[in-house]
């Protein structure tokens, strides 16, 4: 929960986690901590209170996250991967089988804002009667623990297309995004001060491609490169035969 206004709803949402079997409740700089009133809407969740994680900002809460699915009540301009939360829960306990995974949800009035958006990989929106949006935090995380309730409850192991893929956790791609910030900024592409919006399609791009360490290892090598942090035209004079086989016309190596 991020910069949760009324203790009351952090109570509340603690008590939707525990009639579904969560129980690790992480809060993002909230107004006050969980208090008497949040104690008082708990109504026996006072656990999931006295054990809740507090930070400073999103991206210390996210910390070895492989998946971060952000919860808005808005869509953006910037169009975001969709999930309605039956997919949502299908995709979170899928990779949880894999590493730590988080769903973020926003300020009571305001939701994510489009900075915090871009450090997830999908949005999850719950359809809503569109004369009418206002959904109180606390009821839309009951509607996400109900989906993890019972998709956690059918039969089968879920599964995904990134199931079993080595992803890098949220910090290595904060890592990235900010190598990739200043290369831009060294190599004369983007001004800082106007690329925002760019910085936030590239989130939404790397964030679809999910790399894995691998793969940020070499975007990050070819980032170094371009600034300039690796010898030029060290390969210019390298002899290919050495580095790769020669081939027959069919395609077989030679010996």
């Amino acid at each position: 929960m991020v910069e949760t206004t009324h203790t009351g709803n952090i109570g509340a949402v603690a008590r939707a986690m525990k009639t579904m079997g969560l129980n690790r409740l992480y809060l993002v700089n909230p107004k006050a901590s969980p208090n008497a009133e949040a104690v008082a809407r708990a109504a026996g969740a006072d656990d999931l209170l006295a054990s809740a994680e507090i930070h400073g900002n999103l991206v210390d809460a996210l910390r070895g996250c492989r998946l971060v699915v952000g919860s808005s009540a808005r869509l953006r301009t910037v169009a975001w991967p969709l999930l309605e939360p039956a997919d949502c829960a299908h995709r979170l306990l899928a990779e949880a089988r894999q590493g730590e995974v988080a769903l973020v949800l926003g300020r009571e009035r305001s939701g994510l804002t489009n900075d915090e958006l871009a450090r997830c990989h999908f949005l999850a929106h719950i359809p809503t009667d569109p004369a009418f949006r206002s959904l109180n935090v606390a009821s839309a995380a009951q509607i996400f623990a109900y989906e993890l309730h019972r998709t956690w409850g059918t039969a089968g192991e879920q599964h995904t297309e990134e199931t079993g893929r080595d992803l890098v956790p949220a910090e290595a791609m904060e890592g990235f995004y900010v190598h990739l910030a200043q290369t831009m900024t060294d190599t004369g592409f983007s001004d800082p001060a106007q690329s925002r919006k760019l910085l936030r399609r590239l989130r939404r791009l790397f964030n679809r491609a999910r790399p894995d360490r691998v793969e940020i290892n070499i975007l990050r090598g070819i980032l170094s490169a371009a600034q300039g942090k690796k010898t030029p035209g060290r390969f210019h004079n390298a002899d290919p035969s050495r580095s790769a086989p020669s081939s027959d016309p069919d395609g077989n190596a030679a010996g």
